[in-house]
């Protein structure tokens, strides 16, 4: 008889793991995993316009990869990256942030029902309710970095949750919101439970991003058997304003 693969987890929480790839892991995800949704030139790259508004570096102390970011978005073109702790002379840092990454150490993971699979045909009820949650970025074509669940109200899409970053062996649980009238019914925490469950189904572990000034995010996350991983710096910057080349690979 074969035996069943529980995706549950749960149990007393962990130390996060060593897992280097996540240090870098937008990077690790457009080498990787979304390398189809990917604009790379050498050591830079980004995701496609319209999914994530984010570029990463194979190694951001490396000189070299800051001119081929140069090369792939272009003079004076302003981009996000993370983690980065300063820019090199030339490009201009015009805003940024601090941001904490957990990972899955103590996670129940299990389906949820109710939750419905969301695509393409929903993005506009998607948009709606990330405007008025605000839980992250979240652009029109951000559906196709993984499975997106919802929860519905008399048709109304009122909770969401998906995956974003895939990398290998860890995928992002992303978009986590909840319509203001309906939050305080564990909404949200279904659906991260459910995502994660199809994350592990596959082999991946769960983990997630959130702002390091949302304590309220990150006590849920922790409660329910995420541990904080580490702290890093997102800049966002402004090429310099001289060409350095063209091309895409």
């Amino acid at each position: 008889m074969a035996h069943l693969t529980d995706v549950r987890g749960g149990g007393a929480p962990s130390s996060p793991p060593d897992a280097p790839v996540l240090d870098n892991a937008v990077w690790a995800a457009l080498a990787g995993p979304h390398a189809h949704l990917a604009e790379r030139f050498g050591r830079a790259a980004r995701y496609q316009a319209g999914i994530y508004a984010f570029a990463a570096l194979a190694d951001p102390a490396d000189p070299d990869a800051w001119a081929d970011l140069h090369t792939l978005v272009g003079p004076s073109t302003a981009v996000r990256i993370k983690p980065v702790d300063r820019a090199p002379d030339g490009w201009q840092v015009v805003g940024g942030g601090e941001g904490v990454q957990l990972v899955d150490t103590a996670l129940w993971a299990e389906p949820a029902p109710e939750a419905v699979r969301l695509g393409p045909a929903d993005v506009p009820e998607i948009l709606d309710l990330v405007a008025r949650t605000r839980p992250g970025p979240f652009l029109e074509r951000t559906v196709e970095t993984g499975t997106y669940l919802g929860i519905r109200h008399q048709g109304r899409l009122i909770a969401l949750a998906g995956e974003r970053l895939r990398l290998p062996g860890w995928t992002e649980v992303s978009a986590v919101c909840t319509d203001p009238a309906y939050r305080g019914r564990g909404l949200a925490t279904r659906l991260v439970r459910a995502v994660a469950a199809g994350i592990r189904e596959r082999g991946d572990t769960p983990f997630l991003h959130a702002a390091a000034d949302n304590t309220r995010a990150i006590r849920l996350y922790e409660s329910i058997g995420f541990t904080l991983r580490r702290r890093s710096t997102i800049v966002q910057v402004r090429s310099p304003g001289t060409s350095r080349g063209t091309g895409l690979l």
